[in-house]
C-alpha cells in the first residue's frame, strides 16, 4: 500500500464561519434564557409573561442551535479525502457509502476555488478533472487546498 500524502474531511468552520458563530451565539442565549428567564425581562413584563414558558423557549432555541450545529458536524464527518502516492480516494456517506477512486496518472486538472473567506480560513472547493470537460470529483470545504493541488501536480505521470 502507498503512502498516505493529505488526508481530510471537510471543515465546518471553514466552510460556515457565520453559521457557526450564530448557532453558537444562539445556543448560549438559549441557554441563558433557559436559566435566568424572568430576571432578563424588563419589570413591565414580569406579570404578563409566564417564567415556564420563557425557560421552555430558551430550551428550544438552544436544542436547535444544537441540533444545526451537530448536523454539520456528522455531514463534514461524513466525507473524506485521501490522498497517496498513487492514488485519490474520496468517501462519501455515513450509513452507506459512495467510494471515488482516481489514479494520480489519469487526473489532468484540478482547479481550486476559493472565496474571500475560504481564503482566510485556508479552504477551498477543488474540482478534479481527468478527461473530458466535466469534472470527475468535486468536494467543498477542504482545508489547505493548495497542497492538494501541489500533490496532484508533483506526481510524476499527471497530466500526461
Amino acid at each position: 500500500m502507498s503512502a498516505m500524502l493529505y488526508q481530510a474531511h471537510p471543515s465546518v468552520l471553514r466552510m460556515r464561519p457565520f453559521g457557526v458563530l450564530m448557532a453558537i451565539v444562539l445556543l448560549l442565549g438559549g441557554i441563558l434564557v433557559a436559566v435566568l428567564g424572568p430576571q432578563l425581562l424588563p419589570a413591565q413584563l414580569v406579570g404578563r409573561i409566564d417564567g415556564k414558558v420563557l425557560q421552555m423557549i430558551g430550551i428550544g432555541i438552544f436544542a436547535l442551535s444544537t441540533l444545526q450545529l451537530l448536523s454539520w458536524w456528522v455531514s463534514a464527518r461524513a466525507d473524506r479525502l485521501v490522498i497517496t502516492e498513487d492514488e485519490l480516494i474520496w468517501t462519501h456517506g455515513l450509513l452507506s457509502k459512495q467510494y471515488t477512486e482516481i489514479n494520480m496518472s489519469s487526473v489532468r486538472t484540478v482547479r481550486v476555488t476559493q472565496s474571500l473567506f475560504q481564503r482566510i480560513m485556508n479552504a477551498g472547493d477543488i474540482t478534479v478533472f481527468t478527461a473530458g470537460d466535466t469534472p470527475e470529483l468535486f468536494v467543498r470545504g477542504l482545508p489547505d487546498p493548495g497542497a492538494i493541488r501541489e500533490l496532484a501536480k508533483a506526481h510524476p505521470q499527471a497530466g500526461a
